[in-house]
């Protein structure tokens, strides 16, 4: 199966949190979803990982995004885990791996010479429009959480210098206005020229000869 990629639509879900509530992708949606595939509940990594997004979910929140993990396990397993470390990031059973396949977080994993299968540690960035925005093949779960942050920040930004570009110049009366002017002033620039023309004083050029000076111009007698 070929992996997903920027700018397609998210595969669809309906995953049970530790309280049994259902968490997907349907509308109405925030403006970032963060899923986080890790694989598996209270590991050193997955617990570092988890721990770092709920202690910025608020800054996520104040963003209008909502971040959520998904990995295998059940609901037992999930309240287990979030009541262990006081996470707060809402963290969702993928029991059968369906989800976790969906989006090519799944397969052949190698550990300490061992081959299994296995959850990837993977995170997605998904649109309110239900696109993926960004994928993070390569997670290390130290410092996870903020880099997903900063990159929420940076296409925000991205999206705010698109919407706030200049507008082209509107045609009608304004336009018309505007050249009617700039006509008139170019008309008036040789007006302009020829009247410092006159004002300006002629230069009187004397020619001396013998004792008499005689101006340029003037017949001689």
């Amino acid at each position: 199966m070929p992996g997903l990629q920027v700018g397609q639509s998210a595969p669809r879900f309906s995953l049970k949190d530790k309280d049994g509530k259902a968490h997907s992708l349907d509308k109405p949606m925030a403006e970032y979803t963060v899923l986080y595939f890790y694989p598996k509940d209270d590991t050193p990594g997955c617990t570092l990982e988890a721990k770092e997004f709920s202690g910025l979910i608020e800054k996520f929140a104040s963003r209008n995004v909502r971040v959520v993990g998904v990995s295998g396990g059940d609901e037992k397993t999930k309240e287990k885990f979030c009541k262990k470390h006081s996470l707060k990031v809402a963290l969702v059973s993928d029991t059968d791996f369906k989800v976790a396949k969906s989006y090519g977080a799944y397969g052949t994993k190698k550990f300490m010479g061992r081959t299994f299968q296995g959850i990837f540690r993977k995170t997605f960035l998904v649109d309110k429009s239900g696109k993926i925005a960004r994928i993070f093949d390569t997670v290390k779960p130290e410092g996870h959480a903020e880099e997903v942050l900063a990159a929420i920040d940076a296409l925000s930004k991205k999206g705010g210098a698109q919407k706030g570009a200049a507008k082209p110049a509107v045609k009608g009366i304004k336009t018309t206005a505007r050249k009617t002017v700039a006509k008139k002033t170019a008309a008036k620039k040789p007006l302009r020229a020829k009247s410092a023309a006159k004002a300006a004083p002629k230069r009187v050029v004397r020619k001396t000869t013998g004792s008499r000076i005689v101006k340029k111009g003037s017949k001689t007698r």
